[in-house]
């Protein structure tokens, strides 16, 4: 139901539109004669006149409902549109001349004193035939912008409608793509821990929930997505050695709810805690998260250590995602900063999101 009220809000400001644009034609005569005519001397050139402004609305309909959209858009046949149109002015002309000689019956000329305007005269067939072709061009504006505006209209839907599969496409790759990083953390602790790895279960069942619900809605508030960070970076530690250096800042209030994509951040800490630590289990990870103004900002940063062929810790293609994900989600309001220091010791990733405005 309200998608046909949505479709029909068009029709009704067109409609609108329509009956203003004829009103003010129609009406706006009325107001402009001279100061010596008396009302009977306006009334009767006016009801004269009138027939002017109906042949001009035959003409545009014609065209506007007819001629335009089946012969020129349809047919893309100019000669067929042509030569309809000339036998439209022709009758129109027609009409217009029953019309003035039936109304010169009915309302005889009233004489006038005083002074009358002079005007440079033409065949008053020239001007007929003038004013009707800029109907007609009137017409053929007025369809080719609405069949333009219907185009432009279908293809926003489109895509949108694609931009919206392509991120439900993402959501549902990126659920299975964690599930199987941190499972794989867990059974690297198995080997040697566990103890650890019981408890690395019991942190996964907290993190299921966020994955499973929130990971299906397009925001969420950034205070559920900070405590989903906090509970991923504790899981991680119970993997690491006490060699690494883990520094974590998530400045958020608890009740931040500024809108943010779900999981949007945490392919950026599976890859640092990927790359971030040595075969020998030492290595440096610092994650920032702050909100300032609407703004947010996720900046991390890691030691550098060539991932190691027999590392099953992911298939490498959760930064791809995030990247389109921000591109679908936040169009000219992000940007990503990312790469190795000169010396290539350490790798970076700064993303901000800036508010809506």
């Amino acid at each position: 139901m309200t998608n046909e009220l949505e479709k029909s809000k068009p029709r009704y400001r067109y409609l609108i539109l329509h009956l203003l644009c004829w009103s003010v034609l129609i009406i706006v005569p009325l107001f402009f004669h001279s100061s010596n005519d008396d009302w009977l001397v306006v009334r009767n050139r006016y009801l004269r006149w009138l027939g002017n402004p109906l042949d001009y609305m035959m003409v545009f309909y014609i065209n506007y409902l007819w001629l335009v959209p089946r012969l020129l858009l349809k047919k893309l046949d100019w000669k067929l549109f042509i030569f309809a149109n000339l036998l439209v002015i022709t009758v129109g002309l027609c009409l217009v001349d029953a019309w003035h000689w039936c109304a010169l019956k009915i309302l005889p000329e009233v004489n006038v004193d005083g002074p009358r305007r002079q005007f440079i005269r033409f065949p008053r067939y020239f001007w007929a035939i003038m004013a009707d072709i800029l109907i007609i061009s009137l017409a053929v504006a007025v369809r080719m912008y609405q069949r333009w505006q219907h185009i432009e209209d279908a293809r926003k839907e489109a895509e949108a409608a694609r931009a919206e599969a392509e991120l439900s496409n993402l959501r549902n790759q990126l659920n299975p793509h964690f599930l199987l990083n941190t499972l794989n953390n867990i059974y690297a602790l198995i080997a040697f821990d566990q103890d650890k790895a019981q408890m690395a279960v019991g942190e996964l069942s907290k993190l299921l929930r966020h994955v499973l619900y929130e990971n299906q809605q397009d925001f969420v508030p950034l205070c559920k997505e900070a405590d989903f960070m906090r509970n991923y970076i504790e899981l991680m530690k119970i993997r690491v050695t006490d060699n690494v250096k883990i520094h974590a800042n998530i400045n958020v209030q608890p009740n931040d709810s500024t809108p943010v994509a779900p999981l949007i951040f945490i392919s950026l800490i599976e890859n640092a805690f990927k790359h971030g630590i040595s075969p020998q289990g030492k290595g440096e990870i610092s994650i920032d998260l702050n909100q300032v103004n609407g703004d947010i900002t996720c900046e991390i940063h890691n030691t550098c250590y060539p991932k190691r062929e027999n590392d099953k810790s992911g298939s490498g293609i959760g930064l791809d995602q995030v990247s389109r994900r921000l591109e679908l989600m936040y169009p000219d309001r992000y940007s990503w900063d990312k790469g190795k220091t000169p010396d290539g010791q350490q790798y970076y990733s700064k993303i901000i999101i800036k508010k809506e405005s």
